[in-house]
């Protein structure tokens, strides 16, 4: 491992370290009434995820001039907002997975109606720590609230979770495969950026440029997924392996081949490294990242 690779790293570890003292300190502690609701709720959380969406909201920051206290609190809701995903996603009524992150999903250990309350319970708590993000000369309480609250709904991550359900045994085009994408996995990508930078006032023009680099990192992100998803074992990924297959889901490989969907993650990611040529040096956490998420391999 060569010394920059192994600084980059060390970046990561300890970012997400930052973030996790800070969702323990937001979230309610284990022994609060009710108990079971509050354990699945950390239990979720604290599945070992990898905090790449809370990581690009402080990268943003960074990018920006600002520094991870201010960017903090939204860092943290996004990550609450995303794991309420994943709880509501794995159920039976919907992708229906018993692993997550390598270990028994929240249904699987809490039950179904529990699970259900606790997405429920993370997606309430995501606006209350959201809440704690100090207003800018820019941007007041109320902006950060409408990011996250369009983006986690019908308009964005939810109505990809619809547009999901329903292409499910479906020929998709490439268009529509897209358009899932875009609303599941770029547009919360893109938001943990937004809210970062917003948290330390940044310029209109930055925040459009980190605009175009989420929405071109998030899908080179799902495509990557998808591609992992056939070429890649459950001991790796830490969930199940080919389940996209065995629902009959449209992905990237299925619909344009694994060749042409690594020339698409790879293109997409370059324009996402042009859009930061504004920041300069500032971005280049961003940018480490953007690279990094185009080879991993789970």
């Amino acid at each position: 491992m060569s010394a920059q690779v192994s600084e980059f790293a060390q970046y990561l570890k300890q970012s997400a370290a930052e973030v996790d003292k800070a969702l323990d300190r937001f979230l309610p502690k284990e022994k609060t009434s009710p108990t079971t609701i509050h354990k699945a709720m950390r239990y979720s959380i604290f599945a070992g995820g990898k905090r790449l969406r809370p990581i690009l909201a402080l990268a943003a920051a960074e990018a920006c001039g600002g520094d991870h206290q201010k960017a903090m609190p939204a860092a943290c809701a996004v990550e609450v907002m995303h794991t309420y995903s994943l709880v509501h996603d794995d159920l039976p009524c919907m992708d229906d997975d018993d692993l997550r992150r390598g270990r028994p999903t929240c249904h699987k250990v809490f039950g179904d109606g529990m699970a259900v309350l606790c997405g429920d319970a993370l997606l309430t708590e995501s606006f209350l720590i959201l809440a704690e993000t100090t207003p800018t000369s820019r941007y007041k309480s109320q902006c950060f609230t409408r990011e996250l609250a369009m983006t986690g709904g019908s308009r964005h991550l939810i109505g990809g979770q619809v547009l999901d359900l329903e292409g499910e045994g479906k020929a998709l085009s490439k268009a529509d495969l897209l358009k899932i994408h875009k609303a599941k996995t770029a547009a919360l990508l893109t938001t943990s950026l937004r809210l970062g930078a917003m948290a330390v006032n940044a310029t209109p023009a930055k925040l459009e440029a980190l605009t175009t680099f989420g929405q071109c990192l998030g899908l080179a992100f799902q495509i990557i997924d998808d591609i992992l998803d056939v070429t890649q074992p459950t001991e790796i990924l830490g969930k199940t392996a080919g389940k996209d297959a065995k629902v009959d889901k449209a992905t990237y490989p299925a619909v344009v081949g694994l060749d042409a969907s690594r020339k698409e993650a790879a293109n997409l990611t370059k324009k996402a490294l042009a859009a930061l040529e504004p920041f300069g040096k500032k971005a280049h956490r961003l940018r480490e990242i953007a690279s990094f998420l185009l080879v991993r391999e789970y």
